[in-house]
């Protein structure tokens, strides 16, 4: 029989879907050690303790299972599975191969409108970095990369990242706030916004890759630590993997 799920926070009223809401729920459930790697949990359960409907957890807990972190044991529950250093080199590597050109084209063909989305997140990020808000921080964050995936308009690349991105963000593989302060993550994030809004395509694609290759060896390192494995070996796996 699976355990009880300890008490997780209750979701707040931000205007986004509850299915990402309830991402965003098991994710802090995780980081803050509510919900443990390998533990048996109930679906059930954590509907009741979050306070929605079955449905949306359903459909969170599918897209999680999609990235790797979340395995179903059939009529029993879900556990919670983290992503090895290996994992993170393998995501990062798909990551670079799919956003940096897709941040070229969406640069190239962008509108108004697009461009109002972006810089709407990226002020909306500004203002979470004032006031210290991480979790509102890594929010906005996602929700600019979303914005720049609308803008490139193929949307099966915006599913593959953002659920590479829910592969990541589950186990508090986030640089935010540990690594670097949120204004340096922000400071990342500016030559992007700045190429994509002054439609310099190249200059975007490269804001992009360097973005990623900054946070990427900084997590593999972090998760080789976490590991207590040797983290030289960062700069190997990375060579090997991503290049």
């Amino acid at each position: 029989m699976a355990p009880p799920l300890p008490a997780l926070s209750p979701l707040d009223s931000r205007p986004d879907s509850l299915t990402e809401r309830t991402i965003e729920a098991v994710r802090q459930g995780v980081r803050s050690g509510a919900l443990l790697p390998g533990e048996l949990y109930s679906v059930y359960r954590l509907a009741e303790e979050l306070g929605i409907s079955r449905s949306p957890v359903r459909e969170a807990l599918l897209r999680l299972g999609e990235t790797g972190m979340i395995r179903f044991e059939r009529n029993r529950g879900f556990r919670v599975v983290l992503p090895t250093p290996h994992d993170i080199a393998e995501i990062f590597s798909i990551r670079l191969a799919l956003e940096v050109p897709a941040v070229g084209r969406a640069t190239r063909q962008a509108d108004g409108n697009d461009r109002t989305a972006v810089q709407a997140e990226y002020a909306a990020m500004e203002k979470a970095a004032a006031a210290n808000d991480v979790s509102l921080f890594e929010w906005h964050d996602q929700k600019l990369h979303t914005a720049l995936m609308d803008a490139e308009g193929n949307s099966r690349t915006k599913s593959i990242v953002n659920n590479l991105r829910d592969a990541v963000r589950l186990v508090d593989a986030s640089t935010v706030g540990v690594d670097r302060s949120l204004e340096e993550v922000l400071i990342d994030h500016l030559p992007i916004v700045q190429a994509f809004e002054a439609s310099d395509p190249k200059a975007a694609s490269s804001a992009m890759e360097q973005h990623l290759r900054t946070t990427g060896r900084l997590l593999l390192r972090r998760a080789l630590l976490q590991r207590g494995e040797d983290p030289s070996e960062e700069s190997n796996l990375w060579r090997r993997l991503v290049g």
